[in-house]
């Protein structure tokens, strides 16, 4: 009788898929994003067809966001570590924790950490209402 549930509880573990040799799937990883945004506030300038919005910007250590530009003026500061900024036409910058900069209406820029550590940066742009906050550059030629 022993015997026969020994061999009874083996075949139905076999068939159920006990685990064994048999490979199990495993879960592909899944990739952090590189940019992390996070929207604080938003207001429309009264008046005006333009709409202030304040938020939050990390950026993975050692990325680039590449070529882009705002529908209307940047004001920002760092919180936390080095921030890399390249506007199209002058030289590069690197702005520490506690410095701010401007960026004028629709100026092309690059933007990213200065090195391997992430950056913070909190940022007010006053923007054109209904254009999207980052719109991509074209290529250079």
């Amino acid at each position: 009788m022993f015997r026969q549930s020994l061999l009874l509880g083996l075949v139905t573990a076999l068939l159920l898929g006990a685990p064994g040799n048999a490979q199990q799937p495993q879960p592909s990883p899944v990739q952090p994003s590189p940019v992390k945004r996070t929207p604080l506030g938003k207001v429309d300038v009264p008046g005006s067809n333009y709409e202030v919005v304040f938020g939050i910007t990390e950026l993975a250590g050692g990325f680039k966001t590449g070529r882009h530009s705002h529908p209307g003026l940047v004001m920002a500061y760092v919180a936390e570590g080095e921030f890399w900024y390249l506007v199209d036409g002058e030289a590069e910058r690197i702005y520490k924790v506690g410095e701010a900069f401007q960026l004028p209406h629709s100026a092309v820029h690059n933007e990213g950490a200065a090195g391997s550590s992430p950056v913070k940066v909190m940022a007010v742009f006053v923007v054109e209402k209904g254009k999207p906050l980052v719109q991509p550059a074209q290529p250079t030629q």
